[in-house]
């Protein structure tokens, strides 16, 4: 349902658009239609305004998108001609091409749709930009040549080679009426700022045209080939039979025909529906809105069928008469109802003056349309080392565009950029941070003597943390990185946390690793497998049906990196003790590294202040902002560090484990806890109050001495390891 909250400005927005998009229109399907000779150039003025009614009025009925202005466009225009040249070039009759021209309109108005209902104008806006830059240069580029040989006055048909090889030929009224249009279309906005730039050379145009009828007089017969001559009756073309003739020639197309006009349909569906896409987000930036691809593209197919159907010439979303739109007030998609409306008024009105107008003033017009379509600001490209590949994408495309087709264009531009793209990621290291087992540690807690081994065997294992694509073109990079660590690691640990995407080779090279380290009976081990990618998939799952993560492999999985770390050093350290550990042993207080050549008796006085304590793996020993005031040491077990976080997520900041203990900050400080502690495995621990400490310090001040000097000196060491813990994550 169509309102409208300003229908002034809605108004003179639409009747702007459409004194922008009507002559643009005219002159598009002379240019199509004329290649066909005769009395075609006639028809084709008529095409380009039917063009502006069936589709500027249908894609705003049907479409989403307030102040998109819809009408015959350049895309279009080359498309089509370059198909009838090509079609009249292999001897196919006229009035047959002329058919043909209205099936390949309707294909790509049902192709649209198709795009629109499957989804695809999502996916459409997301094209390479040095593709569609290339699109556009290469469709203003054939533009240009196909507008020169009417510029120059050469007969109908001629191409743009042999227009230039016989200046003898060249007409100077045609020339003369031509460079008078390109300058008003050139200077007409620096002088008339309120007035379209295609009006003003237009009139221009007729009036140079006239004032040399005054030097040649036979310019002023309807019979002249520097107009469009008539448009019904007579010698000119009548539109009724036009039409009716049209559908009669529908008999003789056969599937076989109807094939070969398939794939000139796809490039002008595609190229039309780029170019309203493009003008729907340079609109969407400028009027903070958001309009509904899929939605624009039925629309727009369903205008392009209709306009085929009444004798019109497709279009799209454009760009000129959009913003002229924008900039006379408009708010809705009232004002492109408008337009078409306002077309359908001009036609009944102009249809006599039409028949005046110069070709080569709409030549002149279309020249400066193509001339605006190069994206000249690619050139910068050039410049620098990093885009000078994008520039020759543009180029190669737009070469493409005008000497092969506009669909091979479009299937170059795509495989060079997916070349390029595949290039930067292969140029791009997948691996984010790399690190011997000698420079990181995990957050558990250990004593003095694992301390000791892992700094002399800690470097039996490496860490890579990996990020961006792990693909065909990087995982051999990944695998060269590799190759010196597999001769002498046992251990490596891949984290994987920030990959995007993983394909079969990469996976089949993560295998040839994982077999080459259970050669020296070692392990891949991989953390943080991201559950959802990018695609959707689950990464875990992915491996499970190539086969990486088969029963009993040598791989380990680890949703933490902390977890992985802490797995291959307890390995390590096993495998250097002679003695593989005893379960653990209940620690008494004399074990304690706190408590060490403290007297008899005064271990005997703690013991009878300090209360024990059992968990089960799992289970909560404390919360943040729990009750305060208590140390806690470990006798056997595993304790879990925790910092709460914003929804319900925790950081791990350390693990400790049997003659170490927990809690200190608020033993010392008399303040709540600010951590959580939970038991990583079975754990038994003495509890410490600091009431019953401080009680105990009134009797045994040495003995407290000593124990808040111990309890200082560990703390001490704790403090330098995550020092050079740091320094080390920081290159320090």
């Amino acid at each position: 349902m169509i309102k409208s909250n300003n229908i002034t400005g809605d108004f003179w927005g639409g009747t702007s658009a459409m004194l922008v998009a009507l002559p643009a229109a005219i002159a598009f399907g002379v240019t199509i239609y004329a290649t066909l000779g005769g009395h075609y150039a006639a028809y084709g003025a008529i095409a380009g305004i039917l063009g502006v009614v069936a589709v500027g009025i249908i894609a705003s009925v049907l479409g989403g998108t307030d102040r998109l202005i819809s009408a015959p466009s350049a895309p279009a225009a080359a498309v089509l001609s370059a198909f009838a040249l090509e079609t009249m070039a292999h001897g196919v009759n006229p009035d047959t091409i002329f058919m043909m021209l209205m099936v390949v309109a309707l294909l790509a108005g049902i192709l649209q749709i198709t795009f629109g209902a499957i989804g695809l104008g999502r996916l459409i806006k997301y094209m390479p930009f040095p593709v569609v830059s290339g699109y556009l240069s290469g469709i203003g580029l054939y533009i240009i040549a196909s507008q020169a040989p009417k510029f120059l006055g050469m007969p109908s048909g001629t191409y743009f080679w042999d227009s230039l090889q016989d200046p003898f030929l060249w007409q100077w009224q045609s020339i003369t009426v031509g460079s008078i249009t390109i300058l008003a279309m050139l200077f007409a906005n620096k002088i008339f700022r309120t007035i379209p730039a295609v009006i003003i050379a237009l009139t221009v145009g007729i009036s140079s045209y006239f004032a040399i009828a005054l030097i040649d007089p036979s310019l002023l017969q309807i019979t002249s080939p520097f107009i469009i001559g008539k448009l019904s009756n007579g010698d000119g073309i009548n539109l009724l039979s036009a039409l009716t003739q049209r559908f009669q020639h529908l008999e003789i197309l056969s599937f076989d025909s109807l094939s070969k006009l398939f794939f000139p349909a796809l490039t002008l569906a595609a190229l039309l529906s780029i170019d309203t896409l493009k003008t729907c987000i340079v609109l969407d930036s400028m009027t903070h809105s958001f309009h509904n691809p899929n939605k624009e593209l039925i629309a727009q197919g369903t205008g392009n069928i209709a306009s085929a159907l009444i004798g019109g010439m497709p279009g799209s979303g454009t760009m000129g008469p959009t913003m002229v739109n924008f900039s006379s007030g408009a708010s809705s998609r009232t004002s492109s109802l408008i337009e078409g409306v306002m077309a359908i008024l001009a036609f009944l009105l102009l249809t006599p003056l039409i028949a005046w107008i110069p070709i080569a003033s709409l030549a002149g017009i279309l020249i400066v349309i193509g001339l605006r379509m190069i994206d000249k600001h690619s050139i910068e490209l050039i410049k620098t080392r990093k885009t000078s590949l994008d520039f020759l994408i543009i180029v190669a495309v737009a070469l493409t565009a005008i000497s092969v087709s506009l669909i091979a264009a479009s299937g170059v531009g795509l495989i060079l950029a997916i070349m390029l793209y595949i290039a930067q990621q292969i140029g791009t290291s997948v691996v984010n941070r790399h690190a011997d087992g000698l420079e990181v540690r995990s957050k558990l807690i250990r004593n003095q003597d694992e301390t000791d081994l892992l700094l002399q065997k800690g470097s039996e294992f490496s860490l890579y943390e990996l990020h961006g694509s792990l693909f065909f073109g990087t995982a051999n990079q990944l695998y060269a990185m590799l190759r010196e660590d597999l001769k002498t690691k046992k251990y490596i640990i891949i984290d994987m946390k920030r990959v995007q995407t993983v394909d079969l080779t990469a996976a089949h090279i993560l295998l040839q690793i994982k077999d080459m380290l259970h050669e020296k009976n070692g392990y891949l081990i991989l953390s943080r497998l991201p559950h959802k990618l990018p695609t959707g998939d689950d990464l875990e799952s992915y491996f499970n049906q190539v086969g990486l993560l088969k029963h009993l492999s040598p791989i380990k999985l680890f949703d933490d990196l902390d977890d992985a770390i802490e797995w291959t050093e307890n390995k390590i350290i096993q495998e250097h003790i002679q003695e593989e550990k005893e379960a653990e042993k209940l620690l008494e207080l004399r074990d304690f590294t706190l408590f060490k050549e403290r007297k008899e008796d005064t271990l005997a006085e703690i013991q009878s202040l300090v209360q024990t304590q059992s968990f089960k793996k799992g289970e909560l020993i404390y919360l943040q902002g729990d009750s305060s005031g208590e140390i806690f040491l470990i006798r056997r077990g595993l304790v879990r560090i925790m910092l709460p976080g914003e929804n319900r997520k925790s950081v791990h900041l350390s693990t400790v484990g049997q003659n170490n203990f927990f809690g200190e900050f608020s033993f010392l400080e008399g303040s709540p806890h600010y951590t959580d502690a939970v038991a990583a495995s079975d754990t038994d621990l003495y509890v410490i109050t600091s009431e019953t400490f401080a009680a105990f310090s009134e009797h045994h001040k040495k003995a407290s001495f000593h124990f808040m000097q111990s309890l200082a000196t560990e703390l001490a060491k704790r403090l330098k390891l995550t020092r050079s813990e740091l320094s080390a994550e920081v290159d320090v």
